[in-house]
């Protein structure tokens, strides 16, 4: 590799030697003009200027200048200014003394204040002050015009000298402060690489155009793995199967495909490898990133391997739906066997009492192994969701069902409003229906406040009818509200030994329907359950409202819970 002399390796002595030799080179040049034109002047002593003059060279390249101070190097312009009078005075006519420019502007730039002084001496002694004791000179305009000239040029040298000092020190602080922010920024990105190589995440970072910027160790863990299940796949059929793990994905439908595209999704399952080997599930989800400018500046995609948790949930449902099925045989024997002892004339009348109460447990128990053999099912939505749809009168509906939880409600003195169910249409499996309603006329019974109110209503705008129950009970938090719907999650244990089934097979069942059910609740206050349903067959394919707001503008009767709930929140 090419390296520099020692002796040039100080920038102020390569200074020095380029400031002094570009001197020598131009009087040499002068020098060796005199061979071919007589110096017009005194031969010998311009002879001495030109010794010293390179008497000052040597020393610019022998002198160590680097390790000397900075003020050492003084010596050299001041000899060449020497050396150049010595000159000038040999030859006056000879135009030596613009020579006189580079020692200016080299002690102009290089020694400040003190430099431009000794400059502005200089040339005032060369131009001015030798012409008036030597008569060989005379005294014209260029006496003056000379010394303004080496005055603005000392003047600018100066000046720029100082501006191109100040620039020096700002980049030395903006290269301070920018090595400080790399250190920095450096750190933070060891840091961020450190935090996101110890969660058992994947995290991987798609920049605008697709390409990866980041990927921490537990996505490439995640993305060998579902390789080795990919492998083990038969040649010829699909690798890469939805949250069913039975319906095979298109390579548009992967999940970093639609992220590549600018979708963004949560939680989308994503199954490695053909069913009966060896396999692997991801839950995928994605999020956008913007620039500061609002542009769309790529993704973030956050992945996890959910295949013990999604195995351990089969097993488990695997393992009550065989309890269940298993029960459902001897509790129907006995509830048979109880109903033909209640019927027997010769059983006492005491007796009987006690028939009936084991009967309607029994009957009660029959009926929480049904739910939970309908939650554990293997099907698509976790449910039988087989429903057979027509054309009915929700008002019969929800009368019956009120009428039938009006004997346990008035217990407690709770009282279910009837009385003013509009007569509207839906598209719905009566059967079905009757399920769903039971379950929440039950909830808001269970959960209502001593002497408190159950409403049942009914509205419809021709393309959605709308079902309410609404209670005075003691309403939900948001954190229950949030979970309301998962399987075997009650909200209050403490009254109840419901399974926690419910909800999410009515939840199921309305869907299943093409409707939804939504829920508002406040802590002390009440709830109001609203199931939607298609009002026909034709209106079966129309959007739903996007909440519940739109939902109080169509219902009259959910507008009046609202307006009474203010009142009592005040």
């Amino acid at each position: 590799m090419f390296s520099l002399p020692p002796l040039l390796e100080s920038a102020r002595a390569r200074t020095v030697i380029v400031l002094q030799t570009t001197l020598f080179a131009a009087i040499g040049l002068l020098a060796l003009w005199t061979f071919l034109f007589p110096l017009p002047g005194d031969v010998g002593l311009f002879a001495v200027g030109l010794v010293l003059l390179f008497g000052a060279t040597c020393a610019a390249f022998i002198v160590p200048w680097g390790s000397l101070n900075a003020w050492a190097s003084l010596a050299l312009p001041l000899l060449d200014v020497v050396a150049i009078y010595v000159m000038r005075q040999a030859a006056p006519t000879a135009g030596i003394g613009g020579m006189l420019v580079l020692p200016v502007i080299w002690l102009s730039v290089f020694f400040g204040a003190a430099g431009y002084l000794v400059s502005l001496v200089s040339v005032v002694g060369l131009f001015v002050i030798l012409p008036t004791i030597d008569a060989r000179q005379t005294l014209g305009f260029a006496t003056i015009t000379t010394p303004l000239v080496f005055l603005i040029v000392a003047t600018l040298s100066l000046v720029g000298a100082r501006q191109l000092a100040a620039q020096r020190r700002l980049f030395s602080r903006q290269r301070d402060a920018m090595s400080i922010t790399l250190q920095r920024s450096l750190r933070q990105e060891v840091l961020l690489a450190e935090v996101l190589d110890t969660i058992d995440f994947g995290v991987l970072r798609l920049g605008a155009d697709g390409s990866i910027t980041v990927a921490n160790e537990a996505h490439d863990r995640l993305q060998r793995a579902a390789r080795v299940a990919d492998s083990a796949t038969p040649s010829g059929t699909a690798s890469v199967y939805a949250a069913d793990g039975a319906t095979p994905l298109d390579a548009h439908d992967i999940p970093f495909a639609r992220a590549a595209r600018g979708e963004v999704f949560d939680n989308q399952v994503v199954w490695f490898g053909a069913p009966g080997s060896r396999r692997r599930a991801l839950s995928v989800s994605v999020r956008r990133t913007f620039a500061a400018d609002g542009a769309d500046s790529g993704a973030v995609i956050v992945s996890r391997d959910v295949t013990s948790e999604l195995t351990a949930l089969r097993a488990r449902d695997s393992l009550v739906a065989s309890v269940s099925h298993e029960l459902r045989t001897p509790l129907t024997s006995i509830i048979g066997y109880l109903e033909l002892a209640i019927d027997d004339p010769d059983v006492p009348a005491h007796a009987r009492g006690s028939l009936e109460v084991a009967e309607r447990n029994a009957e009660r128990l029959l009926g929480i192994v049904s739910d939970i053999l309908t939650a554990s099912s293997r099907s698509e939505k976790s449910a039988d969701l087989t429903v057979a749809q027509q054309d009915i009168d929700v008002a019969e509906m929800l009368r019956a069902s009120g009428v039938a939880y009006r004997p346990s409600a008035a217990e407690r003195g709770i009282e279910i409003e009837i009385d003013e169910i509009a007569h509207v249409r839906a598209y719905a499996d009566p059967l079905r229906m009757r399920q769903v309603l039971d379950n929440l006329v039950s909830n808001a019974v269970k959960y209502n406040r001593d002497g408190g109110t159950v409403s049942l209503a009914a509205t419809s705008d021709g393309l959605s009818t709308w079902l309410t129950v609404t209670d005075t009970g003691i309403g939900m938090s948001r954190d229950a509200l949030g979970r309301l719907f998962e399987r075997f999650f009650r909200a209050d244990a403490s009254r109840t030994g419901g399974t926690g089934l419910g909800l999410s097979i009515a939840r199921d069942l309305v869907r299943a329907h093409g409707g939804d059910i939504t829920v508002e609740s406040t802590p002390g206050i009440g709830s109001v359950f609203t199931v939607r349903l298609p009002a026909s067959a034709e209106a079966l394919d129309s959007p739903a409202p996007a909440d519940l707001t739109e939902l109080a503008q169509r219902s009259p009767r959910a507008a009046e819970v609202g307006s009474v709930w203010k009142e009592r929140g005040a």
